[in-house]
């Protein structure tokens, strides 16, 4: 048997990224697309996937350890006779992050055996992919699993352990988030015993949330956001939409409005460039390229995965890579560089409800557009007779260091008039 290096694979731009759950150890025998460690972004957490069956010899890593792209994870016995070319060799290998605090048992063990119904929604959880595969394959609710990971993090051996009943492992210590004003000399955030005035019930942030709110409000606080609502009347795109789904129905190719929306979208951003731009110190990066961003929902929070030259792609073909890109977020294997590179993005509140909203700028980008739920309204284009439209609620969000209102105004009619009329995009 052949003896070989697995190293950090691509995980795009990402570097020194901790690593926050082992799944191996010396001796395992493990298969291709088993997971070998789980490391976190400040988009999401990943698996790294073994590449090939084989025998571990040696772990290189360990928990807390900050790693990137070559660094190497462990030695593999390869099962057959040749093994697989090793990854490119590393660049310089980062400085090693400080070993995590000497592990703390948990104040109780379980007090009930693990759940055998419906499971419940643990997005809050604060768990890898891999962990959230196994307890949905035990039948365990993470709700109810006493963390003892890196951080708060439920661990495959705390699943393992729950699922039989016994006391989970030592609990390593966990650090919250850090309080503070963020250098604008603000007052100390309230300190307020609520137990006071009735029944109370902690949840600690899950991760993903810690580090979203962290984006956000630096995003809130230092762009001045200005929302610009409008609305577009979709009532002839959604009667074609509904139309072209119905004929390509055995084709399985179902269009969503979002779709058409990201086709606007560019058009948009072609007819206003300031819109497709970023800051960069006192000058301005105009992007030549139209990458869009579109929120997902999914258990372990918001992501944006990113539609990459939305430009070069029909309205079909943007729906077919929007489900896949989607199905990759729900399953946590979404990859950094499909988060990446995004111009423009649209979060949607449609499948929810609402009217109006206002979305926070994605930094760096310089604009956002949200919508809500489509309705019908009666107008009176003429201001004599009436009719009912089908109309779209629009939200613009956009950086006023960059943009002015009036450029904002523009730009939020020319939107909402493509979507009442897609033949203007191939004018």
């Amino acid at each position: 048997m052949a003896t070989q290096d697995i190293k950090v694979p691509d995980i795009g731009d990402f570097t020194d990224v901790p690593i926050i759950e082992i799944h191996v150890q010396p001796g395992d025998s493990i298969q291709a697309e088993d997971p070998l460690i789980t490391v976190e972004s400040d988009k999401a957490s990943m698996d790294v996937p073994a590449p090939q069956a084989g025998t571990v010899k040696e772990v290189k890593v360990k928990l807390g350890d900050s790693v990137s792209e070559g660094a190497t994870i462990l030695t593999l016995e390869a099962e057959g006779e040749s093994a697989s070319p090793a990854a490119p060799p590393p660049a310089p290998a980062a400085e090693e992050a400080k070993t995590p605090p000497p592990a703390a048992p948990p104040s109780s063990p379980p007090t009930a055996a693990p759940s055998t119904g419906p499971i419940a929604d643990f997005s809050r959880v604060h768990a890898s992919p891999s962990a959230r595969r196994l307890a949905r394959e035990l039948e365990v609710d993470l709700t109810r699993v006493p963390p003892t990971g890196l951080k708060g993090r439920v661990t495959q051996e705390d699943i393992r352990s729950f699922a039989k009943g016994g006391a989970p492992a030592a609990a390593s210590a966990s650090t919250g988030a850090p309080a503070g004003g963020g250098g604008l000399d603000l007052l100390p955030w309230p300190k307020v015993d609520f137990s006071k005035f009735g029944p109370v019930e902690t949840q600690p942030l899950s991760r993903i949330k810690k580090i979203s709110g962290a984006n956000l409000h630096r995003n809130w606080v230092q762009i001045p956001h200005v929302t610009n609502h409008d609305e577009a009347d979709i009532t002839d795109l959604e009667a074609f939409r509904v139309q072209f789904n119905k004929a390509n129905e055995k084709a399985g190719i179902k269009v969503s409005m979002l779709a058409f929306m990201i086709k606007a979208a560019v058009a948009s951003l072609k007819q206003f460039p300031e819109f497709n731009a970023s800051l960069d110190g006192d000058n301005l990066i105009l992007k030549q390229y139209y990458h869009i961003g579109f929120a997902a929902d999914t258990p372990n929070g918001l992501v944006v995965p990113v539609i990459r030259d939305a430009d070069q792609k029909g309205v079909a073909e943007i729906a077919q890579e929007m489900g896949a890109l989607a199905k990759l977020a729900r399953d946590g294997k979404l990859k950094p560089d499909q988060m990446q590179g995004g111009c423009f993005t649209i979060s949607s509140l449609g499948g929810i409800g609402g009217l109006y909203f206002t979305p926070i700028i994605n930094a760096p980008e310089v604009a956002i557009m949200g919508v809500c739920r489509s309705y019908w309204k009666q107008v009176s284009p003429d201001g004599k007779q009436s009719e009912w439209r089908f109309v779209l609620p629009l939200s613009l969000s956009w950086d006023h260091r960059v943009i002015d209102g009036a450029a904002a105004a523009r730009f939020n009619v020319h939107f909402a008039n493509l979507l009442a009329d897609m033949r203007r995009i191939i004018m």
